[in-house]
Formats: C-alpha cells, structure tokens, sequence
C-alpha cells in the first residue's frame, strides 16, 4: 500500500488510485509510483506521443495486454495515429522476431557489433554523398 501522501498524489494526477498500485509490495509502492509520475508522466527528453509509441511497441514486445492497452491509450491522448501505432506494434514485432533469430543461431555479437558499424559508416557516407550532390 502507498503512503497518504503518494494516494493523494496520485489522486491529483489520475483523479484515482488505480486498483493495480496495491498489487505492489509495501517497500516498492511510493517508489514505483515516482517511477511512473516521472519517466510517463514527467517532462523528457521523449514527448508524451513518443513515449506512448515507446510503450505500445514493448507492451506488444513482452505480451501484455494490460501494458499495451494502457499505451495505446496513452499515446491516441498524445494524438498518435493508429497508422502509428500499428508501425510501433510492427516494429517491435520485427525487433522480437530478429532477436529470436540472432540468439537461436548463436550469432557472434562481436562480429555483429562491428558489421553494424561498417552499416552505420556506409549510410553516413551515402548520407553525405547525396548532401553533397
């Protein structure tokens, strides 16, 4: 259970204290109340439309359907798309299923790490070759 002092936060910030806050163990509550008011709820370096993209693509990630309801509906409040939320669920989608792929084959990070980085050179090259043109 949260402290009085974090309900009534709460209360001001959602207009409730949603059922799922007594789920958490007593020493986490407050704490993982500020997580949630500071990182979702807090001004960033993400807007809040990038953030509920952020969310709705991890949420797809992990299978949860608690999670991605709550995101979506945070990100449609920061006037996301459903073009844009269906890019982020995809794009997570391509994420999970490349994951699955590089560890089931036991791809040498290393060597990933410096293909990536002669990808990376190669865009920026091609980048400043067309900047020039």
């Amino acid at each position: 259970m949260v402290s009085s002092d974090t309900e009534t936060e709460i209360e001001d910030e959602l207009g409730r204290v949603p059922s799922w806050i007594d789920a958490i163990a007593e020493p986490a509550s407050d704490h993982s109340w500020r997580l949630v008011r500071d990182l979702l709820f807090g001004e960033t370096e993400l807007t809040p439309r990038e953030k509920g993209l952020v969310g709705v693509g991890a949420a797809a990630a992990i299978n949860c359907p608690y999670c991605t309801h709550f995101h979506k509906e945070e990100a449609r409040m920061a006037e996301a798309t459903e073009d844009e939320l269906t890019e982020a669920v995809t794009l997570a989608s391509n994420t999970r299923y490349f994951s699955t792929v590089l560890h089931g084959s036991e791809t040498d990070l290393e060597a990933f790490v410096e293909e990536t980085d002669e990808i990376v050179a190669y865009f920026e090259e091609q980048e400043a070759a067309a900047a020039d043109d």
